[in-house]
Parts: C-alpha cells; structure tokens; sequence
C-alpha cells in the first residue's frame, strides 16, 4: 500500500488577476467558478486518488502567516478535509515551503509520497486529474521524481515547457529531457509543433526522503536554513510556525530552479506523466477567459454586466452594473475601490500596474474596500477630513479584540441582530436601530452572542483613522 500525503502550496499572490486578487486576499482564495475557491478545489482534487493500492494520509497546506483565517475558514467549509497547516512567517517561494512540508510529513517515521501541487489552479476533469495522480503516485514509489505534463493545445509563452524522449513506461511516463524556461511565441510554436514538448504544470510527486536529499545535494544552503528553522518551530493548533529569525534568512528560490530543473542527467530518475484535464494556472486574465464559460459572443461574463456588440472579452463586476459597447478582446475588472480596462493580449503586463501601486504605497495593491477578518468583514464605504463610515459584519458567537484608539471615537448603530458591548467596566447589549458611542482611549469590546450575524454601522471621527491605531489587550485569534 502506498502513502500518500497531498501538499497543497498557497503561499502565492497571482498579481496579474489584480484587481480582483491582491496582497490581502489573493487570487487562491477566490471563486472564479462553481462554489469553492480555488484553494478548496486544490484540497478537494488531491484528496480523492481513488485506487485500491493508495492510501491518502493528512493534507499539509504551506500558507504565508498572513492568510491564516482565510485558510482556516475555508478549510472549514470543506467539512470533510482536515489538515496541518505550516504557516510561513514571509514569503521565500516554494522551495523552502516544501521542506517544511517534507519534513511535516516524514515526522512520524515512515517515508510517504507527497502529492505537491499549486493552490491557485483550474482543472475541468478531476476524473482524469485523478487518474494521472494515480500513475504519477506509481512513478514515484519507485523513487522517482513524477511531474505531471499537459499536452498543449496552443503555443503558449505564459508557461514553462518539458521536453520529453523515449517511449512510454509501464504507467504512461516519458523520461524528462530538460526544462526550458517560458519562451517566445515563435519558439513556442516551434515546440508545439514538434510533438515533444509538454506544459509544465508545477504538480510534483516524489517521497519526501527524495526531495529532501535531492535538495541537500543541489541546494544544501536552502536545506541547512529551513531544517534549523523546522527544528525551532512553535505550535499553536492548528497552526506550526518555523522559527522566524532563521526562516527570513532562507534564499528564496522555487522548486523547479533549486531541484527539478537540475535532475535530468543527475542520479536522481525523473519522468513526466501526461495530463490531459483541461488544465490552467490562471495566471492572468487571458487565462480567466480560455477557461471560463463564454455566452454567443465569447465573452465570459460575471456579476452585473451588459455587453452590447462585444466580443471576446472578460467582464467581471463586482460591485456595479458595467456596461460595454462596441468593444472586443478586452478585459473589464470593476472592484469597489477601482476598475481595470485592458486588452486581452496584454494581461501579462497587469504586474506592472501593481508595482506601481506598491511603489507609491497605494492600498489598493494589498487591500479590497470590504476586507476579510477572523470575526467576519468590514466595508470602509466613505471617509474624508478626520471621518470613515464602515459598514461592519461580525460571526455568529465571534467577537473583536479587546482593544482602544489614541486618536479616534467610534459611534456604532446595530442594523441587525444582537450587539454585546464591552464599554470600559461595562456591558451592554444592542438591539437593532440602537447605538452607541465610544469616545477616544476608552477600551471596548464588540462582540455577536446570537446565532445570526450581527450588522452595525460604525462612524469613526478623529485625528488619525489608520487601522495600526488599535492597541490589543485580549484577542480570540492570538493577533498581537
């Protein structure tokens, strides 16, 4: 019986589907289709390798501190899925973050199989999804390196290539070549041509003994800092955090550069087995829409869109009617707090936008207007000189910080459901269309005892309406 223990990486970002994704929610976390976020479907996908001679153990997902909540939360709508999470401090790509999860999974003794793979992509066929997995699983008991290789439909530059040589093994495998990095569209149709060319998915499966020596072989730098910062680790159910001071001091590399790439004509054996699942990383919004499901025209429409003589395009709203008009290959992404107009062709170039934000310190790279918390959400929906308006949501039985502001007061208006207030020594309970107010430095707690969420308008007046003006003295969620 062969052991399986599925990786799901989610440490990424996808900073060319901005607007919709960012620092703050990035694009895993959303839903591009169906019900479930690109992350759950990743969990759901590599949890379901049905074959009589597998066995899949506890999934390990990799996320970077940051996304904690979000994780946890979605992990908890899959009622079925239960996981370790390693949290990564910062971001130092997926090298580093496979370690972690190699060493997670080789801690009880035995030595099993991980199923490595992205937490950001589309499959249309988790059927034969599956069933590559299951070949892939056979490769790699062997002590192989097993990738999983997409036949290309199209010359692609958004993709790296694997170029294969040989016939076909017992379990479909073909013997890797060489890597070769993303290339121009010429050479990219140079290689779809040839017949010998595959896309490189970034799935992987391999023992966890094979990638750990593999990388103290190619990359003993990477080994030594990222095993001393697992050995430093801190639990916190159900979370593990390497040691931060150590993991910051990891090179950062991904796991083709450190090890893959440099496999083949090395002592370690690694084969490509073919997928053929409708397959995309969803790397940009040209990708959105090859994937995405097109009315007559083409378009892939989503939200409260109207598209007259359109077509080819993406429109995406979220918060507004969009209106098109004579347009085509386009992409029109609207969020609350901005809205992208680009050619299709150019989706790549969309990276450059968020640069810019990052470089002129600009929110809307990191943060949507609405923003996600472990208690539920809120929605900075005015401001101006020394005031915000938020429209706040607060869990069933969750509750905010115990906390105070040096620099604003609050003034709170119960829209529904019931509101518990910590107002200095003491403690009150809202109905709706009740409010009350909190001047500046008194600590205050709100809190949702019911069993439906609670909604409350929240007025902030002050000097200063940054959200670092919170001093914690309690919180449920261990935020500092």
């Amino acid at each position: 019986m062969k052991k399986v223990i599925p990786v799901v990486l989610g440490g990424g970002i996808g900073t060319r589907l901005w607007p919709l994704s960012r620092a703050g929610l990035p694009k895993q976390f959303l839903v591009f289709s169906g019900t479930n976020s690109l992350f759950q479907q990743a969990i759901q996908r590599v949890n379901v390798i049905n074959a009589e001679d597998i066995t899949v153990g506890q999934t390990i997902v990799v996320a970077n501190e940051e996304h904690r909540f979000l994780v946890l939360e979605q992990l908890r709508e899959l009622s079925s899925v239960s996981a370790n999470i390693l949290l990564e401090p910062v971001g130092r790509n997926t090298a580093p973050a496979l370690t972690l999860a190699a060493l997670q999974a080789s801690s009880e003794g035995d030595d099993p199989i991980l199923v490595v793979t992205p937490a950001d992509q589309y499959v249309a066929d988790p059927a034969a999804f599956s069933a590559a997995l299951q070949r892939a699983v056979r490769v790699a008991a062997s002590g192989a390196i097993a990738t999983l290789g997409v036949d290309p439909d199209r010359p692609e530059t958004g993709y790296g290539y694997i170029r294969c040589i040989g016939e076909p093994g017992k379990s479909g495998e073909y013997a890797v070549a060489e890597f070769v990095e993303k290339p121009d569209i010429e050479t990219a149709r140079t290689y779809v041509a040839s017949g010998d060319y595959a896309w490189n998915s970034g799935i992987f499966v391999l023992k966890a003994s094979v990638w750990l020596n593999a990388l103290q072989q190619f990359r003993a730098d990477i080994w030594d800092a990222a095993s001393k910062a697992w050995t430093g680790r801190t639990l916190d159910t159900p979370f593990s955090r390497p040691d931060r001071h150590t993991f910051e001091s990891i090179p950062p590399d991904s796991i083709d550069y450190a090890v893959i790439e440099k496999c083949p004509g090395s002592s370690f054996a690694i084969a490509m087995v073919p997928l053929s699942a409708d397959w995309s990383d969803l790397g940009a919004w040209d990708a959105v829409w090859q994937v995405g499901r097109k009315d007559q025209d083409g378009n892939v429409l989503q939200g409260d869109t109207l598209a007259v003589n359109t077509q080819d395009s993406v429109i995406y709203a979220s918060t507004r009617l969009v209106a098109t008009i004579g347009v085509s290959n386009l992409v029109v992404v609207e969020t609350a707090d901005a809205i992208l107009v680009a050619e299709k062709s150019q989706s790549q170039q969309i990276k450059k936008i968020v640069d810019t934000l990052k470089s002129e310190k600009r929110n809307e790279h990191t943060l949507h207007r609405k923003v996600h918390r472990p208690w539920g959400w809120y929605d900075s929906i005015d401001e101006g000189g020394r005031f915000k308006v938020k429209r706040i949501q607060v869990k069933p039985e969750a509750s905010l910080s115990l906390q105070m502001h040096h620099h604003r007061a609050e003034h709170w208006v119960v829209v529904s459901g019931t509101a518990e207030v910590t107002k200095g020594d003491k403690t009150l309970i809202l109905k709706e269309n009740q409010s009350i107010y909190i001047p500046l430095g008194e600590v205050h707690r709100l809190a949702n005892p019911g069993k439906i969420p609670l909604e409350l308008i929240e007025v902030q007046s002050g000097s200063y309406l940054g959200e670092d003006d919170i001093v914690r003295f309690d919180d449920n969620y261990g935020r500092h």
